[in-house]
């Protein structure tokens, strides 16, 4: 059965960095599409970036040139590196697979299997 679990969340300073990683177990990650979203208190999830299983990405306008999101097969893990981070990126962050090959999505109701989530938070 197919496992997520995030981490690298924590507290940063505004300009600064995380990385995020997404790591899989009991099934290759490989093929499928693999998203990341953000969930804020009070708002609704959104989606931030995903990649393809041929590695094709697609990010939200307000984290283009910010967020880079990468997979690494060989350990099953697909990351979030998030660079020059906002207050307004605070957020719980998960990841979660897409099972239909070759769609690249950012909406939340294409995605059925989830990780519980990290939290971000960015604060001076």
């Amino acid at each position: 059965q197919l496992q997520l679990v995030e981490s690298g969340g924590g507290l940063v300073q505004p300009g600064g960095s995380l990385r995020l990683s997404c790591a899989g177990s009991g099934r290759p990650l490989g093929p499928y599409t693999i998203g990341w979203f953000r969930q804020a208190p009070g708002k609704e999830r959104e989606g931030v970036a995903c990649i393809r299983g041929d590695s094709i990405t697609t990010y939200a306008d307000s984290v283009k040139g910010r967020f880079t999101i990468s997979r690494d097969n060989a350990k099953n893990t697909v990351y979030l590196q998030m660079n020059s981070l906002q207050p307004e990126d605070t957020a719980v962050y998960y990841c979660a697979l897409d099972w239909l090959p070759g769609r690249a999505s950012l909406r939340p109701a294409e995605f059925s299997s989830w990780g519980q989530g990290t939290q971000v938070t960015v604060s001076s």
